[in-house]
């Protein structure tokens, strides 16, 4: 931690590799980024998509600061498992805040960690997908962070909110994490590439792939939830 730079904060590894005291901590850090990124709407900023990617190739050495187990498939599954769970719980508390909390962050001034633009945005999102967008929105950066806020201030049919909450987080996290696992395997075997040696690319790639759409849409598309919020700044 003596050498630590803020620019750390935007590489998976620092979180993944975290060690405080000479005890690894990774895991716990992991468990938290995903319920902060999930559940709390200041958490949009940080690394989702690439985080359990990573997550997936060091799956053996994050689950053994838990417990030891040999089988390399069960591995990967626990942690599966872990990042769903948190994801859930992410989720949850997400929604109880939309429900708590709507008029008042509809009524909030612009800071620098929240912008309403992106609540119009998820609003718009769940508008056009229903109640798969708690589904959708998982694999979509910052639109996750407040989907689960949006469908708590529309007052989304709890139980049905649960299931796609289930759905979602299990989806995302064992797509992201074995694929992050296999792929390293796949690659490490066939043609002796080492994705670690490469992680600035695959970061960098991923980034591309899962924000370009949504940047897209949140500085150059309209929609009238965002331009009824533009117009209500002017006055």
């Amino acid at each position: 931690m003596n050498d630590f730079s803020w620019g750390q904060l935007l590489n998976p590894e620092f979180y993944i590799n975290f060690e405080l005291g000479g005890i690894r901590l990774g895991i716990y850090v992991v468990l938290l980024i995903v319920f902060a990124e999930t559940g709390l709407f200041a958490g949009f900023f940080l690394p989702g998509d690439s985080l359990l990617f990573l997550s997936g190739i060091y799956s053996r050495d994050l689950v053994q600061e838990l417990f030891t187990i040999e089988s390399d498939f069960l591995n990967v599954f626990v942690l599966g498992c872990l990042v769903s769970l948190a994801g859930i719980i992410g989720n949850e508390v997400g929604y109880w805040f939309g429900r708590k909390s709507g008029p008042f962050l509809y009524s909030r001034k612009d800071t620098l960690i929240f912008k309403k633009k992106y609540l119009f945005k998820a609003r718009d999102f769940y508008e056009q997908y229903g109640g798969g967008t708690i589904i959708f929105a998982r694999f979509l950066p910052i639109i996750r962070t407040f989907a689960p806020i949006v469908g708590g201030i529309v007052q989304m049919n709890k139980a049905k909110f649960v299931l796609f909450n289930i759905v979602g987080s299990m989806a995302w996290s064992f797509s992201l994490i074995f694929a992050g696992h296999y792929l390293y395997k796949f690659f490490l075997k066939t043609i002796n590439f080492d994705l670690k040696e490469h992680i600035e690319i695959i970061v960098l790639g991923i980034v591309i792939v899962t924000t370009a759409p949504v940047l897209f849409k949140l500085f150059f598309g309209k929609s009238k939830n965002s331009e009824d919020y533009e117009d209500s700044e002017k006055k």
